[in-house]
C-alpha cells in the first residue's frame, strides 16, 4: 500500500512497489490525462509534478512517490500558474495533435516554478519534451506569453 497526495487529495494506491506512476495514475485513479509515450522516459509525455519537480511517470516505480505531492494536468484547476500556461496555449493555438501537450504543460510549470521569466536558452534547456508534430515555435511563445501574465 502507497500513500501519496494526487492533485492535494491523500490517496491510498494498492499496487506492486514497482508499478510505474503513470499507470497508477491512469488504470487506478482514472487520472488519464498523463500519457504514455515511449516507456523510457525520453519523450516527456508521462511528465508530472512530484513535490514540485518535473518527472516522468512512466519511469517513477510507486515506492518512490510514497508520502510525496503528485500534480498532474488534472491538478491544473487549483494550480494559478498552470491555468496561465493553459490560457496562453489556448490564445496562441500551441497544441496540434495535443498527444504531449499535458507532459509538456507540466514541465513548463516547474519551469516557470523556478524561472520565471525565461529566456530562448532557459527553456531550451528545461523543455525537453518531444512534439512529434514540431510545436516548438508555438511552445516558445506560449511560454513567453504565459510568464508575462503573472
Amino acid at each position: 500500500m502507497a500513500r501519496l497526495i494526487v492533485n492535494g487529495v491523500a490517496r491510498e494506491v494498492d499496487a506492486d512497489r514497482d508499478t510505474p506512476l503513470l499507470w497508477v495514475l491512469r488504470e487506478q485513479l482514472g487520472l488519464t490525462g498523463t500519457k504514455f509515450g515511449c516507456g523510457i522516459a525520453v519523450c516527456g509525455a508521462c511528465t508530472v509534478l512530484l513535490d514540485g519537480e518535473p518527472v516522468q511517470a512512466c519511469a517513477m516505480p510507486l515506492h518512490m512517490v510514497d508520502g510525496r505531492r503528485v500534480t498532474t494536468i488534472e491538478g491544473a484547476a487549483g494550480d494559478p500558474v498552470l491555468r496561465r500556461i493553459q490560457q496562453a496555449w489556448i490564445e496562441l493555438d500551441v497544441a496540434q495533435c495535443g498527444y504531449c501537450q499535458s507532459g509538456m504543460i507540466m514541465a513548463v510549470a516547474a519551469l516557470l516554478a523556478k524561472t520565471p521569466k525565461p529566456t530562448d536558452a532557459e527553456i531550451d534547456a528545461a523543455i525537453t519534451n518531444i512534439c512529434r508534430c514540431g510545436t516548438f515555435p508555438k511552445v516558445r511563445a506560449g511560454i513567453h506569453r504565459a510568464a508575462a501574465n503573472t
